[in-house]
């Protein structure tokens, strides 16, 4: 049997890169609060991110309900948001004692249709939470314009589009704030990780004391803050992963480009077009399958490839909207296109030193599905 192929695998740094790194922490025993590496990486998010603000945490989710409870949103709340996302966004609005409203996306990039949020919008409304997907960027401008009409708040779950430019500019400058994941899945990560950017100096400053116990001074605590802190350790790895980020994406390309030789123009399989004006961090592979003209369904292709050693993933699925722990509570019906694509939707496996023969093969599992 041919090796398993992942459907992602962490790439990460030569063993005497991140030693090398990490090396004076044993002679300063700082491991955590804000050491010397944590000031490092944060200044260089900064300067790659071109991006005033950067606060680190421990992984993307607190990064999420921080941000949230530092634009302290009254409870009760609406939060228009996509259930075409992972877990943690819904999770982060509701835990946070606010109530999502989830808007449809678009079958072209699988981001929220900008289109219906409008009439989404009640008095209740505080803020907007769009999702860039798969590395896929949502309409920046006409959200933007919304939320200035209506006095909204903008967090942008940017987890999928680290590394990723509009017209230019990191996605970290947009919104009233971004949230990236460094998780150890993702383009480039830091073990488990993740940050919030954001323009305002002072809601930057609240977020570190709120992920810090809501700690002001050592004897002063201004906030009922949490612990979610980023320890040496992961900025190290975080500092080492950024020197190969170029690097990392452009293999990601190629083996995208792969995929594309292999898949497109094949009747029943719908690949995401490029976007114009967006530098793609190829985050993701998603490909969608029409069981009516490829002759297989999803569940067919995800069988198939799992006999044959290669993990694919049906990402994302089922929609939030449908978790057995938000039952009776919410009616995915009312985002059909998100409903569809959720059943439809595999991404394949993709990672920077994925052979172009296992590319080959994993397509040829694929197009045998439908004969």
């Amino acid at each position: 049997m041919n090796d398993k192929i992942a459907v992602t695998r962490s790439s990460m740094p030569d063993f005497e890169e991140y030693c090398r790194e990490i090396k004076d922490l044993w002679d300063s025993r700082w491991l955590t609060n804000n050491g010397v590496k944590h000031r490092q990486f944060e200044q260089q998010l900064k300067d790659y991110l071109h991006t005033p603000n950067v606060t680190l945490f421990a992984n993307g989710h607190l990064a999420l309900e921080h941000i949230i409870e530092a634009f302290e949103f009254p409870e009760g709340g609406e939060v228009i948001t996509t259930p075409f996302t992972f877990a943690s966004t819904t999770h982060a609005i509701v835990r946070s004692r606010l109530n999502p409203v989830f808007c449809d996306i678009k079958s072209a990039d699988y981001t929220m249709d900008e289109s219906l949020i409008e009439e989404l919008i009640t008095d209740n409304t505080c803020a907007i939470i769009p999702v860039h997907v798969y590395g896929n960027l949502c309409n920046i401008e006409a959200i933007q314009n919304i939320s200035e009409k209506y006095s909204l708040k903008i967090i942008y779950d940017a987890a999928h589009s680290f590394g990723v430019q509009y017209k230019g500019i990191s996605t970290a400058n947009f919104g009233d704030a971004t949230m990236f994941s460094f998780h150890a899945t993702k383009v480039f990560h830091t073990i488990e990780g993740g940050a919030i950017c954001c323009k305002d100096e002072e809601l930057a400053h609240r977020l570190c004391e709120i992920k810090n116990f809501g700690i002001h001074n050592p004897e002063s605590t201004l906030y009922i803050g949490g612990n979610a802190k980023m320890n040496e350790f992961q900025a190290a790895m975080g500092i080492c992963n950024l020197r190969h980020l170029s690097d990392e994406i452009n293999k990601r390309k190629a083996v995208t480009k792969r995929y594309i030789s292999r898949l497109s123009g094949v009747e029943g399989i719908s690949l995401c077009d490029a976007q114009p004006d967006v530098q793609s961090n190829y985050a993701y592979f998603p490909v969608v399958f029409d069981p009516d003209k490829f002759g297989a369904d999803r569940d067919d292709v995800f069988a198939a490839l799992a006999e044959n050693n290669i993990g694919a993933r049906k990402y994302f699925y089922p929609l939030t909207s449908s978790f057995e722990c938000y039952r009776d509570r919410f009616n995915p019906n009312e985002t059909p296109v998100a409903l569809r694509i959720s059943q439809s939707v595999l991404t394949l496996p993709l990672y920077a030193d994925l052979s172009f023969d296992d590319v080959d093969r994993i397509c040829d599992i694929i197009l045998n599905c439908n004969k």
